[in-house]
Parts: structure tokens; C-alpha cells; sequence
């Protein structure tokens, strides 16, 4: 058992463990005035999962820090109290924080066989349940059968069974990315198309492909954008994630991808709430933004590029582009979204303990 809450034993572990566990504690001390919600959103930015909770009791004459935290504890449905003693009342968590909500975690750019960052991203993924997406260029170099047995098998093959896959340039490499569609099976969708949708729980997630000339386009007219259109109309969710590997928006090594503007238009013109993206070795996050680049607070998609599942990282082209809210190209992680009913949370998981992360909440449209 871990004590993510103290700061005690991890100055054995490196002064960037050190820090970061420093700069937790601070941000549980200070919830210490406030009821347990304070806590409980603390423990939805974290990448640990949290199984109990423990506040202390103080003996007389010293102050009581936390009746407001433990009498909220006590009424609170997502927490069950195991221990109320002398010294501390203790609750195991049950609610949403034990992971009720459906979570999504992947990234793209993965696994190459003279890369160990796939390794690296696959350990942080096997301690993450839910549904497994990747964002494309699943195998390098050119998405041979054999790359895919020798170089992605062994890393994020791990999760196939749980896997969700987009295609990228690199899996259309090898001739209509056959090796892709054979290794994944019939959840990569068609092999003629590359592009399918699923429900989890509220959400609709839509996995499209980018590569647009193998796809036979992305404009108007095409029948991914047609198949889009309607397969949009049909869904009642009121949550919308949307991912294929090409970015519209980046700062990245490469250029964006204005094949994929009509995508956009028509899953704004529908409400969705989220578009990922690979392609670009990097992590880059937007501000919810409209299909011609402005900025949207109330309709708008947020996009997240995350080029980071373990192939390398690569310099960044330009200055940030317009839109853009966090990037860094320092390290290799996953992308964590947790699908509430009616939002989400964002984690970017860095496979380096203390290295760069981001977390943040929206709300869907």
C-alpha cells in the first residue's frame, strides 16, 4: 500500500519525486478547512487510484483540523466509512473515484522495435483500466506484419482486448494498411474504410482516418463524410469524443492537415466536444476552438495532439499556434480522459515520475 498523501519516504526516490510529492501534500493540506470534496477532486486530478481515505482526529487540547472534512466524509455517497475511532475516521472509496465512470486512455506514434518509449507508455497503460485507444502509426516503420508482431504485440498488444485502434500514414506504409486490419480485427472497422463508432456508457466516440487518399477523401461528397453526417444524426449522447491521426491544428514538427477541415465542420455543426489527434511526437492541447481557428468558449472543440505513445519526440515547427494552451515534446505518456455523464477529466500521464503532466475538466456542449 502506497500513502500518496505524505511526504515522508520520498526523498529515497530522487529529487524530482521529491518535489512533486511536496507540491501533492501542499495541495491536500490544502483541502484541510473544507468538506471532502475538496479531497475528492484532488484525487480525480491524480493517476494513482485512491482506495482509501484516511483524516486524522487530533486529541485534546489540540484544534480539530478537519470536523468538516470528516462529518462530510461520514454522509457522503461515494465514500464508506471502515474505521472511526480514536486518532482517525477512515472511508473507502465506492463513489465515482473508484473509477465508476468510464475512462479512455491511449495515445498515438507507438511502437517502433529500436524504441524502448513503447515499453514505457505500455507500463502506464496497464495500470489504467478502460478502453484503449491509439491515435495511428501503431507500428514503424511501415506497418509490416512483422513490425506489428515483434514491435507492437509485445508493448500495447498487451491491451488488444481492450483496444479501440485508429490508423495512421505510417500503418498505410504497408499496402492498404492490411497488416493494421488483419493484427486488429474487425474492431478497426472496414478494411476498405478505416473509420467506425462506438458508444461508452453517455459518450459516442467516432474513430475516423486521416489518410485521406487511401480512405477515398475526407471532403464533400466523400463517403467518410457522408458516413459522419449521418452516423452523428443517429446518436442520442450527449457527450461527443471524436479521434483520427492527423491534426487540422498544431505547432508540431509537421504541418496541419486542412484535408480534415470538413471533419471538423461537421462535427461542430453537430455539438461534439472532443477531437484526437497524433501524427506530431508531441503533447499540445487547444482552447475549444471553431473549424476556421477561432476561438469558441461555448460550441467549440477542444483538441488534443498526442503524438506521444513511445516512437520519439520530435522539435516543435513554429511558436505556439493560435489556440494553443500546454504543449511539451519532453516526454512520452498516455492521455487519460474520465467520461462523466456530462463532462470529462483530462490526464497527461508522463512516464517520467515528476515529469511534465496536465490535467484539467470540461463540460460537454
Amino acid at each position: 500500500m502506497q500513502n500518496i498523501g505524505a511526504v515522508q519516504g520520498y526523498e529515497w526516490l530522487g529529487l524530482d519525486a521529491f518535489a512533486a510529492q511536496k507540491e501533492r501534500h501542499a495541495e491536500i493540506q490544502a483541502c484541510v478547512p473544507h468538506t471532502v470534496d475538496c479531497i475528492e477532486q484532488w484525487i480525480r486530478s491524480q493517476a494513482t487510484a485512491v482506495d482509501y481515505l484516511l483524516i486524522p482526529k487530533a486529541a485534546p487540547p489540540k484544534a480539530d483540523c478537519c470536523a468538516a472534512a470528516r462529518e462530510s466524509l461520514r454522509e457522503s455517497s461515494d465514500f464508506r466509512v471502515v474505521y472511526d475511532g480514536p486518532g482517525a475516521t477512515v472511508g473507502a472509496v465506492i463513489g465515482p473515484e473508484s473509477q465508476t465512470d468510464p475512462v479512455l486512455v491511449g495515445a498515438g506514434d507507438v511502437a517502433a522495435c529500436d524504441s524502448a518509449g513503447a515499453a514505457s507508455t505500455a507500463a502506464l497503460v496497464a495500470s489504467i483500466p478502460g478502453t484503449v485507444f491509439t491515435l495511428g502509426d501503431n507500428a514503424y516503420e511501415t506497418g509490416t506484419a512483422e513490425e506489428f508482431a515483434a514491435c507492437y504485440d509485445p508493448t500495447w498488444g498487451r491491451f488488444k482486448d481492450r483496444t479501440r485502434p485508429t490508423a495512421g500514414n505510417h500503418d498505410y506504409f504497408s499496402d492498404g494498411a492490411t497488416p493494421y486490419f488483419e493484427y486488429f480485427g474487425e474492431v478497426a472497422g472496414n478494411p476498405n474504410e478505416g473509420w467506425y463508432s462506438y458508444d461508452v456508457a453517455t459518450w459516442h466516440v467516432v474513430v475516423l482516418n486521416s489518410d485521406c487518399g487511401s480512405a477515398g477523401g475526407c471532403g464533400p461528397g466523400s463517403r467518410q463524410l457522408t458516413w459522419l453526417a449521418a452516423d452523428l444524426a443517429a446518436s442520442n449522447a450527449p457527450c461527443t469524443v471524436a479521434m483520427w491521426h492527423h491534426p487540422l491544428f498544431t505547432s508540431g514538427s509537421e504541418l496541419p492537415a486542412p484535408a480534415t477541415a470538413d471533419l471538423w465542420r461537421v462535427l461542430y455543426a453537430s455539438g461534439a466536444d472532443l477531437i484526437l489527434n497524433g501524427h506530431d511526437h508531441d503533447y499540445e492541447r487547444f482552447a475549444p476552438m471553431a473549424p476556421n481557428g477561432t476561438l469558441d468558449e461555448a460550441r467549440g472543440l477542444r483538441e488534443f495532439v498526442v503524438g506521444t505513445g513511445g516512437r520519439n519526440l520530435l522539435p516543435w515547427r513554429s511558436l505556439p499556434a493560435p489556440g494553443t494552451q500546454v504543449r511539451d515534446n519532453t516526454t512520452f505518456g498516455v492521455l487519460k480522459l474520465t467520461l462523466h455523464p456530462n463532462s470529462y477529466d483530462w490526464q497527461f500521464i508522463p512516464v517520467v515520475d515528476g515529469g511534465f503532466t496536465d490535467s484539467g475538466t470540461g463540460t460537454c456542449h
